[in-house]
């Protein structure tokens, strides 16, 4: 297989941080098991038969099936850090890196819509200790994102008292995309982004 592997939903999920190749396959069918039945329902057994590969195999490259989510968090996490923290750092007005945060967070929401509801919604799924960097990259989003927002708010451009939870509002709302999203729908990643973004701006009292 390549580096690009494509998932049982119809998108396409880079994982060149993975290797050799047969870890990288065993994670894309990690992600696709976890995002179907769930991780407690998944066995080590079902990835191993996804990825054309024997139980055994498995073990080579992860010794617990939470070894697997705890790879396939880290790199989410870390991906939607990155898109956030270029969003944040990039030149403009606290409005246009908002309307790019989101836009770029809901794109990837819906366009690794498979990927991100493993990331998004088995933290608990985790150990204490992986669960406790997972959840240190997840405040570090919140950051990038508040940090948006403040700024807008002492530049004047936004009008929000609660900082704080707009912060959550609209983490929130770009997550769930991953959640309903489908390829089949009237929209397209793009197309929702863009329509988020305007919401967001909405949300803050952006002009």
């Amino acid at each position: 297989m390549s580096t690009a592997e494509e998932t049982a939903g119809g998108e396409v999920e880079p994982w060149d941080e993975v290797t050799p190749d047969a870890a990288r396959r065993l994670l894309v069918a990690a992600v696709e098991a976890f995002a179907e039945r769930g991780y407690h329902a998944t066995t080590t057994r079902d990835i191993a038969g996804r990825a054309g590969m024997s139980p055994a195999a498995l073990y080579i490259h992860y010794k617990t099936k939470e070894e697997l989510l705890h790879r396939i968090s880290r790199i989410g996490h870390d991906k939607a850090l990155d898109i956030l923290r270029t969003a944040a750092r990039r030149e403009g007005s606290a409005a246009e890196r908002l309307a790019d945060a989101v836009g770029s967070f809901v794109r990837w929401h819906a366009g690794r819509r498979t990927t991100a509801r493993v990331v998004q919604y088995e933290l608990d799924a985790l150990g204490p200790e992986a669960r406790a960097e997972i959840v240190a990259l997840r405040r570090q989003v919140d950051a990038e994102v508040r940090g948006i927002i403040e700024d807008g708010v002492a530049s004047g451009e936004f009008d929000v008292p609660d900082v704080q939870g707009t912060t959550l509002a609209v983490l929130s709302l770009c997550i769930d995309v991953a959640r309903w999203f489908t390829v089949n729908g009237p929209r397209t990643p793009e197309e929702v982004g863009a329509l988020y973004a305007g919401l967001v701006l909405r949300m803050v009292g952006a002009g």
